[in-house]
């Protein structure tokens, strides 16, 4: 049995009140709409009792704690985001590329939930194989072991660090979304060349500083892992023919 996981005979095997058969996936379900709706307290047995119609000590059946709920959550978001990923269909660079886009995308869509778990190791199928396929593309770029699960660690913790703070901003209330991205073309449009002369020279360009910088950044450490690539004298193995079928 996995670490974490509840016996199988613990299970509910009959409908709660309102008619729902619990499941790991009816609770993971449960758990991310409360989490979307109402913020992080209401990953609560009680809440989540509460809205399965069942009483909270059932959840324990499916999972030892709402820590443990969480990392399933966070974990449903990784399997959803990576869901149809085939890297072997494709150069080593387009695949981190596509890995980093959908990673932000997942938690983004889910941005009370992101803040909770974009930092949690999850330790369950849908990381296992998103790891997996993260570290096999380094090492088609050329890189052993070693300096494939660095680098990895390296653009996995900058998808991340990106996806829960444009998470955390999407979060907010809109009229605080808007007064920050108001900022750009307010208060800074409004500062003295004097005393700020970098900023006034760039002052038609501030209005970017009001988007997410994922992307740019995202290119920049591609080309970084790339350049290292190089250093090692080692080229993606993957055929153009089998990049194009």
């Amino acid at each position: 049995m996995a670490e974490g996981r509840i016996p199988v005979e613990r299970r509910r095997r009959k409908p709660t009140k309102s008619g729902v058969l619990l499941s790991e996936d009816v609770i993971v379900d449960c758990a991310l709409r409360l989490v979307g709706q109402h913020g992080p307290d209401a990953l609560s047995v009680r809440r989540l009792g509460a809205a399965l119609g069942c009483d909270p000590s059932a959840l324990y059946r499916y999972f030892h704690s709402t820590d443990d709920l969480l990392l399933a959550v966070s974990d449903r978001i990784i399997g959803e985001a990576m869901d149809g990923f085939e890297p072997e269909r494709t150069t080593w660079r387009d695949g981190l590329r596509e890995f980093g886009l959908r990673i932000h995308r997942g938690y983004r869509a889910h941005p009370r939930v992101a803040a909770l778990a974009a930092y949690r190791v999850t330790r369950r199928a849908h990381e296992f194989r998103a790891v997996d396929a993260g570290i096999g593309l380094l090492r088609r770029a050329g890189f052993g072991a070693e300096d494939a699960v660095r680098h990895y660690s390296a653009f996995v913790d900058t998808v991340l660090g990106h996806a829960a703070l444009d998470a955390a901003y999407l979060a907010l209330p809109p009229e605080r979304r808007e007064a920050d991205d108001r900022a750009w073309t307010g208060e800074y449009a409004n500062l003295s060349a004097e005393t700020h002369p970098q900023l006034d020279a760039a002052r038609g360009y501030l209005p970017l500083m009001a988007g997410s910088s994922f992307e740019v950044a995202l290119e920049l450490l591609l080309t970084a892992v790339e350049v290292a690539a190089g250093r090692n004298g080692r080229t993606d193995k993957l055929s153009i023919r089998g990049a194009r079928e």
